[in-house]
């Protein structure tokens, strides 16, 4: 069967200004997402500030982040489901317009109650922002033009590990601490504007139904798994309440798969569309995104304490020392489409876990007397990996996700990508914890002194400063360089879990393959109806 559909808008001849519409309408969208990563990366580095400013205890703490990862959970498919139905840019300005409030809100917070509130409208914007953005890449590029789009999204995406700590350390180091939320506020205007004057308004062409009972157990169980992660990371993976929040959370989403199922039978209208995961390439692609967010953890959650609690540099300067991963990605993420193209997705793929394995790898060979040379070389190298596979595993499920379902579609993905954030937090926390204890030398010290000391590499340092004890400093960091050896083999195996993924699911090539004997199309402008007919041409074509 020929399969046709709209041709997507060009930036080149009469299409021309409109391809620079697009590229000002995705700009818009991946500043605002910038700042939501800026924000989680910033508020690590002021937590001790808050501690003090807010008379934060070390639960409140915990809750700073924890409850703005819950609402993302729980708002990621209604996020979805609420752009497709009543329009994108609708959902982008809501969204901007809560970030502000939400960031105005933490920098003028009293108690630590009134932070946390704070924090739960930016989780409501954030959870907006991130699957509206990825949706953008779908609605507003065709598949020629979505690889340069990812790349630039994946950039943006991991500018925020480095750039928060540089940022946020040097504006608590000079300024009230309530400016690192404030300068969010004229991000988010500088985004409404933009989004009001280059974003076309695009929703699904045939308007999804309100599954309430779909989206209350996706949500539910998404909190309820995600949660009993996140205490799974605090307490252990021993701890029978965490364990019963993870199996409570599997089988609320066991039940609402079950729910999705008899709707789509009955003929109703599901919050998710099952027929996405017919699709090995979206399938998969989905899927080996969070793997690849797995292997990453080790190296996002260790190095900052490793540079600062090991080589003794401020949060400003680990966040520095991380450039070379920046550089690593911009190169991943610049040779993506060119291997992905000789190779095919599968491969390109595979390959991309393989080098950030090397690059884990090699990291795991960290010693005590290893120096920033070590570490930035294979920084760089776990760099270039992730670059690849992030660019080709999104552009593999991208390539299968019509305009028309776009927000749900993107929620899918973004809910598993956060879904393995706090996953790889638990397993390599609890790996790092437990590999750094055991080979800490403690004897001579008090219960109290000893007990500081375990809590992490920055009390063991603390403890031994104050005790002006050398032996005891070189042993709490040699302890952490051999939880953090551990925890990097921990990521080389994820690493491998996705290489073999990739290599048994991924299509060989993935997207859809035009029609040699289909006419072409005349070129036309990035119009709001050039976007319906797209979606409803992508709505109905088949996947061949």
């Amino acid at each position: 069967m020929v399969t046709t559909k709209a041709a997507a808008p060009s930036s080149s001849g009469s299409g021309r200004s409109g391809g620079t519409r697009r590229w000002l309408a995705f700009g818009a969208v991946i500043l605002a997402e910038t700042a939501v990563g800026l924000d989680l990366t910033v508020l690590s580095v002021a937590l001790p500030t808050l501690s003090h400013a807010l008379r934060a205890s070390e639960s409140d703490l915990q809750w700073f982040s924890s409850g703005y990862a819950l609402v993302l959970a729980a708002a990621m498919l209604p996020a979805g489901l609420l752009g497709d139905r009543y329009g994108r840019k609708k959902v982008i300005l809501a969204s901007l317009a809560l970030f502000a409030a939400g960031s105005l809100a933490c920098a003028y917070s009293r108690t630590a109650g009134e932070f946390i509130a704070a924090r739960v409208l930016l989780g409501l914007a954030g959870a907006g922002l991130t699957v509206m953005a990825v949706s953008a890449l779908a609605v507003l590029f065709s598949e020629p033009e979505r690889p340069k789009a990812i790349r630039v999204w994946a950039a943006a995406n991991m500018v925020a590990f480095p750039a928060g700590p540089i940022l946020g350390g040097w504006l608590l180091s000079h300024f009230w601490w309530g400016w690192v939320f404030l300068m969010n506020v004229p991000v988010a205007v500088l985004g409404l504007v933009a989004v009001a004057l280059f974003v076309p308004e695009s929703s699904s062409a045939q308007r999804p139904g309100l599954d309430v009972v779909g989206i209350g157990t996706s949500s539910a169980g998404l909190v309820a798994l995600t949660f009993g992660l996140i205490a799974a990371g605090q307490d252990g993976w021993g701890s029978a309440g965490a364990l019963a929040w993870m199996l409570t959370g599997l089988g609320v989403l066991v039940a609402f798969f079950g729910w999705e199922r008899a709707l789509m039978r009955r003929g109703g209208q599901p919050v998710l569309d099952l027929t996405l995961f017919r699709s090995a390439a979206f399938t998969w692609g989905a899927i080996l995104v969070p793997v690849l967010f797995l292997a990453l953890t080790g190296l996002l959650f260790t190095m900052p304490q490793y540079f600062q609690g090991v080589l003794g540099t401020s949060a400003e300067g680990s966040g520095i020392r991380l450039l070379p991963v920046m550089g690593g990605l911009l190169a991943g993420l610049a040779s993506a489409e060119t291997i992905a193209g000789k190779l095919g997705a599968r491969l390109a793929v595979a390959a991309g876990f393989t080098v950030l394995a090397a690059g884990l790898g090699l990291g795991a060979a960290t010693t005590a007397a290893s120096g920033e040379a070590f570490a930035a070389t294979w920084l760089a190298i776990a760099g270039i990996g992730a670059g690849l596979t992030m660019a080709t595993a999104t552009t593999a499920a991208l390539a299968e996700l019509s305009a028309d379902r776009a927000g749900v579609g993107s929620g899918v993905q973004q809910a598993l990508r956060n879904v393995g954030a706090p996953l790889g937090s638990a397993v390599l926390g609890s790996a790092l914890t437990s590999a750094y204890v055991s080979h800490l030398r403690l004897a001579g010290l008090s219960p109290a002194a000893g007990h500081a000391a375990r809590t992490s590499v920055f009390g063991g340092v603390a403890v031994a400063r104050a005790l002006k004890s050398a032996p005891l400093l070189a042993s709490v960091r040699a302890a952490f360089v051999h939880g953090m050896d551990v925890a990097l083999l921990v990521s080389v195996g994820f690493a491998v879990a996705g290489i073999v993924l990739a290599l048994i699911f991924m299509p060989a090539r993935a997207g859809r393959q035009p029609d040699p004997q289909a006419a072409p199309r005349p070129e036309t402008s990035p119009s709001s109806s050039t976007l319906a007919d797209r979606s409803v041409a992508d709505a109905t074509s088949p996947n061949t």
